[in-house]
């Protein structure tokens, strides 16, 4: 079915010839008729659905030269269904499938036969399977990290362990504290016990926020939160699925 129905530009659109389109449905209605028909029972508004113009070569028959009428791909493919025979359904289906190949590739210009379009159609499809694939070969969790990567929320070390948990390392907030103590992350002594290391949080993997409490007689008291940042979560994510 090669050069089923031409797909072509006028005034920046898409455009059917519905004269061609009347030829391919065989229509047993002589065309003017059929598409004066067709227009009036659908509804089918000038401008916007099609457009009337005169054709440039000469009728064959002689006479005044050819009316012809340049269908919107959509009223085509209403044509093509209200017709309600197989080269209605034919015609139809070759429209739905060249519109999805030209939306797929992105090319400028659309597939001019049935078995193009299908072509294209099937190489998109082939293309979003090994997509897919990929990602399958890929970690889910190392997926959710890169999605951390743009959130600007930090969490606490305690959330920190969920977010490792539920990317399939368990671990809980106490183990998790002593392994980042262990690597040189956290503070394992003094007064900034469980803190982070100056070089933790010039790498951007820890803060610390500050809240300052007044106490009832006046007297101020600041405690410090450690949480780790979004592109911590990212890095220890990652860290943990290598150890893994």
């Amino acid at each position: 079915m090669n050069d089923i129905i031409r797909i072509t530009e006028r005034d920046g659109q898409q455009a059917v010839s519905a004269r061609e389109l009347h030829s391919f449905l065989e229509s047993k209605q002589e065309f003017s008729n059929w598409i004066k028909n067709r227009i009036e029972k659908y509804g089918l508004v000038e401008n916007q659905d099609f457009e009337v113009f005169d054709n440039f070569i000469k009728n064959p028959n002689g006479g005044r030269p050819l009316t012809e009428y340049a269908l919107t791909v959509d009223a085509a493919k209403e044509l093509s269904m209200v017709e309600g025979n197989e080269k209605g359904k034919q015609a139809r289906r070759y429209f739905i499938e060249a519109e999805k190949a030209f939306r797929n590739t992105g090319k400028a210009q659309i597939p001019q036969s049935f078995s193009e379009a299908l072509l294209l159609a099937a190489k998109q499809a082939e293309r979003i399977e090994t997509q897919q694939k990929q990602l399958e070969v890929q970690s889910p969790k190392v997926l959710f990290a890169d999605a951390v990567c743009t959130s600007s929320r930090s969490c606490l070390i305690s959330e920190l362990a969920k977010i490792i948990t539920q990317n399939g390392i368990k671990i809980g907030q106490n183990r998790l504290f002593e392994w980042l103590r262990s690597k040189g992350y956290l503070l394992s002594k003094g007064e900034y016990y469980n803190q982070p290391s100056q070089a933790a949080i010039e790498r951007g993997l820890f803060e610390v926020k500050k809240t300052s409490i007044t106490k009832p007689d006046g007297t101020v008291l600041v405690t410090s939160t450690t949480k780790c940042t979004g592109t911590g979560q990212v890095y220890f994510v990652n860290k943990f699925l290598k150890i893994q």
